[in-house]
C-alpha cells in the first residue's frame, strides 16, 4: 500500500491509500477519486515530505495503517454508481484541520449532488440496482433491517451519521 497526500481542484487536502502509483494514476484519470469535502473529481497528489530510512527501524516514522472499509452490513446509504461492477473507489480522508466542519460540509455536499428519496430509500436503491429506474446517486433513510437486506442482495450502501447542523 502507498499513502498519498491529495488535493482537489478546490484546494482541500486529504489522504488516500492505493495499491501502487499506477493504481492512483488509473483511478485519477478515470474520475474515480473525489474530494470527501466537496466531491470534486479533479484530484492530484499534493506535495509530501519524503520519508527516508536511516537504517534504524526504531527511528523511522511508522506509517499509519490504511483506514478500514465499512462492511456492507454496517451501511444504510446507496450510491447507484457503486451498485454496478465498477472499480472500487480509493478511500480518501480529509486533513485533520478540516474535521470540525466536516458534518455540515458532508451534509451540504450530499444534498447538492444526490437525490433525496426519504424513507423510500431501500425501494429506490433496489429499483436502481435492478435497472427499473435510471442510475443516479441517492440518499435517504433505511431501517437497519432494510440496509441488511440490501447488502445481502449485493446492493452496496453506506451508513452516514446525520448530525444536527452546527448553526442550529
Amino acid at each position: 500500500m502507498i499513502h498519498y497526500a491529495l488535493r482537489c481542484g478546490g484546494g482541500h487536502e486529504f489522504d488516500g491509500w492505493f495499491k501502487d502509483s499506477a493504481s492512483f494514476d488509473a483511478q485519477a484519470e478515470s474520475g474515480l477519486l473525489d474530494c470527501p469535502i466537496c466531491a470534486d473529481t479533479t484530484v492530484r497528489r499534493a506535495m509530501m515530505a519524503p520519508r527516508l530510512r536511516t537504517g534504524s527501524p526504531a527511528t523511522a516514522p511508522a506509517e499509519p495503517p490504511p483506514p478500514a472499509t465499512p462492511s456492507a452490513s454496517q451501511t444504510g446509504h446507496a450510491d447507484a454508481a457503486s451498485t454496478n461492477a465498477a472499480p472500487t473507489k480509493a478511500i480518501a480522508l480529509p486533513s485533520k484541520d478540516s474535521l470540525p466542519v466536516m458534518p455540515d460540509q458532508v451534509r451540504a455536499t450530499l444534498q447538492r449532488i444526490r437525490e433525496y428519496v426519504g424513507p423510500r430509500f431501500a425501494t429506490a436503491a433496489r429499483r436502481i440496482h435492478d435497472g427499473a429506474d435510471p442510475p443516479r446517486p441517492i440518499y435517504g433513510e433505511a431501517t437497519p433491517d432494510e440496509a441488511e437486506m440490501l447488502a445481502e442482495d449485493g446492493i452496496e450502501v453506506a451508513r452516514i451519521p446525520w448530525v444536527p447542523r452546527a448553526d442550529g
